[in-house]
């Protein structure tokens, strides 16, 4: 048994930095913990840190420095005790497409060292908690995407891990089957009373699943706390405007005709973009595009954006998930 001091925390990860041989910085200080039993996100987009974070926790990389925790246990110094502890399911999937889906979680599980009536039993509980029983002695050549996403997540909780790791999950699948999926990780988490670190590029897969989320980007933590937090602190509404054309030569007048708007908190503009974080924007559109009018720019489109953790990224990093 740990100690209760050290089971506050399933994971602690303190000042990582971890760069590769082209000198990039994958993780730049990156810090934060997970509260034991909940679902905890990791936003952002390609390259912002998300894999690198989950192999040095899993032991499959070593960061340059910083410190790492699993449970309270140090996971440079004691990895071979960490791999009893967690699961993981990466974006590559590790089914052998050769084997049916019951012999693969029964080989999986022998990898484990089960053996008897107790693999079997958990193979069976397994078929039956991912929905995959009607389809376990088929060849999984015949499963669908999100059958075999279902497949992978049973592999890697078939030891009972006290701490499962899903890096992008729903990477591939459509959205039918994401939404599936994003139910059973929801009562997985619950029947099995595990710790989930999952990290998604989409917004809607946050959302839905975490407790608490920290937004990464170019390796750091941004923002963290749980999703309705994140979208209150906003207070406001985001107008997004794209231009006619660019207008770099204005920028400065933009900006400060904009700014002495009441209501409008911040502004933004990227090329042909504008961006507005502002209050009450149904009252002040009018205002915004009359100001704009005046300076002889013309505008294409004009969208509100209410509080979403897209807008809660934007603010923080200046820039949209999806790119």
């Amino acid at each position: 048994m740990l100690p209760n001091d050290e089971k506050k925390y399933a994971i602690e990860v303190n000042n990582l930095v971890k760069s590769y041989k082209n000198s990039i910085k994958a993780l730049d200080g990156l810090t934060f913990n997970i509260r034991t039993g909940i679902i905890y996100g990791l936003l952002g987009p390609n390259g912002a840190g998300k894999s690198t974070t989950v192999k040095i926790l899993t032991t499959l990389s070593r960061p340059d420095s910083g410190e790492a925790k699993i449970l309270g246990i140090d996971v440079t110094s004691q990895p071979d005790k960490i791999r009893s502890l967690i699961g993981c399911v990466s974006q590559k999937s590790g089914i052998c497409f050769d084997s049916t889906g019951r012999e693969n979680l029964m080989l999986q599980g022998q990898l484990y060292g089960m053996r008897g009536n107790n693999l079997k039993n958990r193979v069976d509980e397994l078929l039956k908690i991912f929905n995959l029983e009607e389809s376990a002695n088929r060849s999984t050549l015949t499963y669908s995407g999100g059958m075999l996403r279902k497949l992978d997540i049973a592999m890697g909780i078939i030891h009972k891990p006290q701490i499962l790791f899903l890096d992008e999950p729903t990477t591939g699948l459509d959205p039918e089957a994401r939404s599936t999926l994003w139910t059973t990780i929801s009562n997985l988490s619950k029947k099995e009373k595990v710790t989930i670190l999952m990290t998604s590029h989409y917004l809607e897969e946050i959302d839905r699943l975490a407790e608490c989320v920290a937004i990464i980007d170019q390796g750091k933590v941004v923002i963290e706390g749980s999703p309705r937090e994140l979208k209150e602190e906003l207070e406001g509404d985001i107008i997004k405007i794209e231009l006619q054309k660019d207008h770099s030569d204005k920028i400065l007048d933009i900006e400060a005709i904009l700014e002495k708007q009441k209501g409008v908190k911040e502004v933004m503009i990227k090329n042909k973009e504008l961006k507005l974080l502002v209050s009450h924007s149904s009252s002040i559109l009018p205002y915004i595009l009359q100001s704009i009018h005046s300076l002889s720019i013309d505008i294409m489109s004009v969208e509100i954006i209410p509080p979403s953790l897209d807008a809660v990224y934007f603010k923080y990093t200046g820039k949209n998930i999806e790119n």
